[in-house]
């Protein structure tokens, strides 16, 4: 009997394919099809899902006949509470067989596998979710040792199950070690790495596939089934050209209403203009950089302009402008850095092809990389290079190490190098979108956000 699962990875809320792609399952799909996602479908840069506590995802993948989901990373970043609205509101398995509560109890709500069957051949499907210990403390969460936990999966369903197939947002690197030394997995679907694959991946004779990401690509991976798995092919397929379902989008428009309804409260005013530049000194950037060094009690602040996609006009402030001009989920960070290093990413910041760099990284969901803005420094240029650096009045250091508040995506040193030569770095709780809520609100800070750091000498 030949069997087939569709199946996608990364979707990373690009909804208006995730359309085109139900359209494709709904034409392919019949009684010896199952239905998979594995893992990062929901991305909370989306106002819809932020305004529905990720709800209306969940409503997505029913309504598209999926029949499970691997936990992913952006799954897990909104937190438990977050976690427990989306998993409760649906029958669809969520599936994480390693994802636990930070205290090593199991999610309420959360499956470690789930056994679909169909036309008689039993599947046991086992979620396996990325370990990002620093940021699931946060967050009171915690992760199980994978291998392990699939192993237990594995053994505690002996005999229940004709075929084992792994849904992993592990990273192709991790299933590909996994593979060496786990016994009884027929097939692997994979994401997390956005790898698109024109056939199937062979690691130990065990057939892993992956489909890209965005949600551009449908994969497909055929096999027979008589008493074994055998005869696997693999492809993806591209959506482009099909029509958008029109219940996803009917989904769509009522909780995106829903959702801007929710989030377009008013928190409060501000009195002026915070405009917002990719290349030059800004307000906008100044002012979060100023929030960032005040909220973690360091010498400087060090922020890239890209991680802003706009400015806020005076008026009234609401978490739907946050989270569209601050989208990403990345933390406020502290670190120690040594003053050469400091320089020479400011040094940096004058090229400004580099500030328009794609921004492209880890918890990024802006465009450009941008230009650093700094609080409590001064740097004097001449428009090519930095002739000084001023901390607190004083001439920096080369060996010297200083604090800095600054963000989780500099701080691994994504596109400005040298911030990552650092140490003794912590992670606040909160998004950098939380920090401008908790100061937009004090004019002292929305004043001094139009103080020059940058001077021509």
């Amino acid at each position: 009997m030949r069997f087939t699962i569709l199946h996608t990875n990364d979707v990373h809320s690009r909804f208006e394919n995730f359309a085109r792609i139900t359209t494709k399952i709904k034409k392919m799909r019949d009684e010896n099809t199952l239905v998979l996602d594995a893992g990062d479908f929901h991305d909370f840069m989306d106002l819809m899902l932020q305004g529905t506590d990720g709800q209306a995802g969940a409503k997505l993948l029913k309504e598209a006949g999926y029949d499970a989901l691997a936990i992913g990373n952006n799954e897990m970043f909104e937190g438990v509470d977050t976690m427990h609205s989306m998993t409760s509101s649906t029958d669809l398995p969520f599936l994480s067989c390693n994802l636990v509560k930070k205290d090593g109890s199991y999610l309420k709500y959360v499956k470690r596998s789930v056994i679909l069957v169909k036309s008689g051949v039993r599947f046991l499907v086992i979620g396996a979710s990325p370990d990002f210990k620093e940021f699931l403390d946060l967050m009171d969460m915690g992760t199980l040792p994978y291998k392990e936990a699939i192993e237990k999966e594995i053994d505690d369903n002996k005999g229940k199950y004709d075929v084992c197939i792994l849904l992993s947002h592990l990273g192709l690197r991790e299933d590909e070690e996994l593979l060496e030394v786990v016994k009884g997995i027929d097939i692997v679907i994979d994401g997390h790495s956005h790898v698109l694959m024109d056939k199937p991946h062979v690691v130990n004779d065990i057939k892993l596939h992956m489909s890209g990401c965005y949600g551009e690509y449908l994969g497909v991976v055929s096999f027979e089934y008589d008493g074994q798995v055998h005869d696997v092919t693999a492809e993806n397929i591209k959506v482009k050209d099909e029509e958008m379902d029109e219940n996803i989008l009917e989904i769509i428009s009522t909780n995106k209403k829903k959702a801007i309804e929710t989030l377009s409260t008013p928190l409060y005013s501000i009195d002026r203009d915070l405009y917002h530049d990719v290349v030059e000194e800004n307000p906008m950037t100044n002012f979060l950089a100023d929030a960032l060094k005040d909220l973690l009690k360091t010498d400087i602040g060090i922020i890239n302009s890209g991680v802003l996609n706009g400015g806020i006009r005076k008026g009234e402030v609401s978490m739907k402008k946050l989270i569209e001009i601050c989208p990403s989920p990345l933390n406020p960070t502290y670190m120690e850095v040594q003053g050469k290093d400091i320089k020479e990413a400011l040094n940096m910041s004058l090229d400004h092809d580099l500030c328009y760099k794609d921004g492209r990284g880890a918890g990024f969901r802006g465009k450009y990389l941008g230009r650093l803005h700094v609080s409590g420094a001064v740097i004097e240029h001449d428009g090519k290079s930095v002739k000084r650096v001023l901390i607190n009045g004083k001439e920096i250091e080369d060996e010297k190490y200083y604090t800095v508040a600054t963000s989780d995506y500099l701080e691994r040193g994504t596109g400005y190098t040298p911030l990552g030569e650092n140490r003794n770095v912590r992670y606040d709780i909160d998004y950098l979108r939380i920090t401008l809520k908790k100061y937009l609100c004090r004019k002292e800070f929305v004043d001094n956000a139009f103080i020059d750091r940058w001077i021509i000498s």
